[in-house]
């Protein structure tokens, strides 16, 4: 079989070609450009809906994909697909077309790793050309890729090391190296990857050659080792997305959450259309407190999900979710505006799904949220009684949800135990897995030491305050942070508290450390508005108080 498939990429003639882009006129240059290299069985689609059609109806050796679709799905989304269902394989010799060069549209590209990449206008001879040589690449390595394909790393390492000592392959001996170093670290031989990337550095100069040396090294803990080389390669545009996204993973596998979670900020921005890499966005910013990256990470992965096999009515509701989470610890105003939003994200989805009936349960739990960070603390009480029930789901989302709305009305037993069942839920040794349960871990502590949300906190800690009871005050605000750290609002009422407990003469020291950290952390910050003028008034009085 494997034969067969490899001598039909030498005949023209019995290969079968999609081509996939709104433009007929693109159709039309390619077809034209097809026949003349002697190839008949060509098959055009203006939408990835026929695309897909026409891949359930025959196989496809050839694979010219437009990335920008408009009608429906983009390319990145319907590759996605074609490789899900077997369509696209190693084998498959796929190239995309576009006529941007956008450095996200790029790292997008790349990430797929399509065989070539055509930029429009196209011209004739350059398709020949250039599709010509990319089925001399496929067919001389046709082994090396079925191995890739079906997971065999071992073999393919055996099929490079014997393509390497022929001569006659030397113009595919870079694509055949780089082949044998991904199957290296893909089988944890780190230390012989690191010897093979090495040796390639003496001779090749591309971005894969570097990337692949510093993850050989990463993954034996060296990184002191390659900390320059790092530097330049998250300066470079060409390996600058490899480079964080690699750096993400060294830091979750370290523990090192927060460095993790900056990271994989950077990447997504670079390449913001991989869903699995929005998703891992959003975990790391729940357990890192950033309520505001949480929402902007499920709205991203709605968003950039539209159309694709990732899209579900569960990626809106976890925007809804999101958003309560930002208000709950948002103590201002600005509060009001994404529960507005939020509204409006329940209405859309009421709306536009027919089977809305099969998400009641998850929208009784948010709508009773709703009630509660706005003070409407009967009306939520009402809904959980009559209509939730406590009992676990086999969705780790939606219990987490229960979890929240329990205790902030108070009911902490219930929540607590519910945490118990998610904890045991959350099963498997990858990375994503363990990041969730790290949260999940974070949250039962603190849903166990703080029994508030941070805007309950900061209305707490304001009435002390007015109260003068000042240390209770500032237990609050402490354990406000705990919950939002990077509040810069909680932050300036934290050092308005500590001011005046100096004023009053009773500040420890402690205290002067708490100041002494929060202006660290202002130090790092941007500041917006007000409050660097509040800030420099408040700076200003403490120093007095200390002279």
């Amino acid at each position: 079989m494997e034969s067969v498939e490899k001598n039909t990429l030498a005949q023209l003639d019995k290969l079968n070609v999609l081509i996939i882009d709104d433009n007929r006129l693109v159709h039309d240059i390619l077809k034209s450009s097809l026949y003349e290299l002697g190839i008949r069985e060509i098959r055009c689609a203006e939408n990835a809906y026929f695309g897909l059609r026409l891949c359930n109806e025959m196989h496809f050796h050839v694979v010219i994909c437009a990335f920008n679709v408009q009608s429906d799905k983009d390319g990145f989304h319907l590759l996605e697909e074609l490789k899900f269902k077997g369509h696209v394989t190693k084998t498959t010799v796929l190239i995309f077309l576009s006529s941007e060069t956008d450095e996200s549209l790029v790292n997008s590209i790349i990430e797929l790793q399509p065989d070539d990449f055509w930029t429009k206008p196209l011209a004739i001879k350059k398709v020949q050309t250039r599709l010509t040589a990319t089925l001399k690449v496929k067919q001389a390595l046709f082994n090396l890729y079925s191995a890739i394909d079906r997971k065999a790393f071992a073999k393919a390492i055996y099929f490079a090391d014997r393509y390497l000592l022929n001569e006659k392959l030397a113009p595919f001996h870079p694509n055949i190296n780089r082949i044998k170093g991904d199957s290296l670290l893909r089988l944890f031989e780190f230390q012989e990857a690191e010897a093979f990337y090495k040796e390639l550095l003496t001779h090749y100069q591309y971005s894969w050659v570097y990337l692949g040396y510093a993850k050989a090294l990463l993954k034996q803990g060296r990184i002191d080792e390659i900390q320059e080389m790092l530097k330049k390669l998250t300066d470079k545009p060409e390996t600058r997305f490899g480079a964080h996204d690699m750096m993400a993973q060294y830091y979750i596998e370290q523990e090192q959450y927060q460095l993790a979670y900056d990271e994989i900020k950077l990447a997504t921005a670079l390449a913001p259309r991989n869903i699995e890499r929005n998703k891992k966005s959003w975990d790391l910013a729940r357990l890192t407190h950033d309520h505001k990256g949480q929402y902007l990470a499920t709205r991203n992965i709605a968003q950039q999900a539209k159309n694709s096999i990732h899209d579900s009515p569960e990626l809106l509701l976890n925007v809804i979710r999101a958003g309560i989470d930002l208000a709950c610890a948002t103590p201002d105003e600005s509060a009001q505006a994404v529960l507005k939003q939020t509204d409006r994200y329940i209405e859309q989805l009421e709306n536009d799904y027919e089977d809305i009936q099969l998400f009641k349960p998850q929208l009784v739990v948010a709508k009773a949220r709703l009630h509660n960070v706005r003070n409407e603390e009967a009306k939520a009480t009402k809904l959980v009684e009559n209509h939730m029930s406590l009992k676990p789901t086999t969705i780790v989302e939606d219990n987490l949800d229960k979890v929240k709305v329990l205790h902030e009305l108070g009911m902490r037993e219930d929540a607590i135990h519910l945490l118990q069942a998610i904890n045991n839920q959350i099963s498997g040794d990858s990375l994503n897995c363990q990041v969730v349960r790290r949260y999940i871990e974070q949250e039962t502590q603190e849903r166990e030491d703080i029994h508030f949300t941070a805007k309950q906190l900061n209305s707490m800690a304001v009435e002390h305050f007015q109260r003068n009871r000042l240390l209770p005050a500032l237990d609050a605000i402490v354990q406000a942070l705990q919950l939002s750290p990077d509040n810069i609002k909680l932050m300036i009422s934290q050092l308005k508290i500590l001011i005046t407990i100096k004023q009053q003469d009773e500040a420890t020291n402690e205290h002067v450390v708490l100041v002494e950290q929060l202006f660290s952390k202002f130090a790092s910050k941007t500041l917006e508005g007000k409050t660097p003028i509040v800030l420099k008034e408040l700076t200003e009085k403490w120093q007095k108080l200390c002279a």
